[in-house]
């Protein structure tokens, strides 16, 4: 009995695991919002990618912030904390980091920049990230089924027998 304990325990343990790039409590309490004035702080923040810019040397992400969950992915809820442009040296095929998918970055806070978001100005806090994770697209939650098999037919259904 103590090993199926054991099982569980390590199984739901692995099930909020937190990826090690992302691991580590030294991180600013600072949200995307409030990160104005916040430069060289070190954070650790996630979102939705609403864009990628692509130079020579680095990759830059725009990103709609998401609270993060327990073990470090953006929360799947339509709240948000502001935009922020996480900047990362090297190539991320905006294939695979494209629109729309939830990432996670640490590094330390730059100087903010002036950009627009469509017509309005908005004033971005920049990111110099030193790590990026990408998370597993999320599966689509299945409806119910009713399985006449497995379940006794309601009232409804008895004349279709």
């Amino acid at each position: 009995m103590k090993i199926a304990r054991l099982g569980w325990i390590i199984f739901l343990a692995g099930c909020a695991s937190i990826p090690p790039e992302l691991a580590g409590n030294h991180f600013a309490s600072i949200t995307p919002g409030n990160a104005q004035n916040s430069v060289g702080s070190h954070v650790r923040w996630g979102g939705t990618i609403a864009k990628v810019s692509l130079t020579r040397a680095q990759t830059c992400f725009e990103v709609v912030s998401h609270p993060l969950d327990a073990s470090k992915r953006p929360e799947a809820d339509d709240k948000t904390e502001g935009r922020f442009i996480a900047c990362v040296h090297g190539f991320f095929d905006p294939v695979v980091y494209a629109v729309g998918r939830e990432v996670t970055f640490v590094g330390m806070l730059e100087a903010p920049s002036l950009g627009k978001v469509g017509q309005y100005e908005y004033m971005f806090p920049h990111l110099a990230a030193s790590s990026v994770h990408l998370w597993p697209k999320r599966l689509p939650v299945r409806p119910y089924y009713y399985d006449p098999f497995w379940y006794p037919p309601g009232p409804l259904m008895m004349g279709a027998w």
